[in-house]
């Protein structure tokens, strides 16, 4: 499923063509596309799709939302730990991939085994 997902904008790389910058989503924090938004700010809300920030969001809002996905699991979806995901579908048919352990703790905080 893919989401359009509200977030708060925590970084703003204004050398960067197209405008980027680095959205919290409860937690989870992902790089975007903030072209569409040109003035937007660091603390400001905005929903994302497909990693375009599309429209701003009162705080309020998003923090209601975020919940909401979250109680339903669909930030797990949305978000999870591709690195789990990747061993749990190859787990179902043989052992899980090696992951160099310094790779693993970049990407989940653990190393791999």
């Amino acid at each position: 499923m893919c989401l359009a997902v509200p977030g708060k904008v925590v970084s703003i790389d204004h050398r960067a063509d197209p405008l980027t910058g680095v959205v919290d989503f409860g937690g989870v924090r992902k790089q975007a596309c903030l072209e569409y938004l040109p003035d937007l700010r660091v603390g400001e809300y905005v929903i994302v799709h497909v990693g375009f920030a599309l429209q701003r969001l009162d705080e309020a809002s998003a923090r209601a939302s975020l919940e909401l996905f979250e109680q339903l699991g669909l930030l797990e979806e949305e978000f999870g730990d591709a690195w789990q995901q990747a061993a749990e579908q190859v787990g179902s048919r043989s052992e899980a991939p090696h992951v160099p352990a310094a790779v693993a703790r970049d990407h989940g905080g653990s190393e791999a085994r």
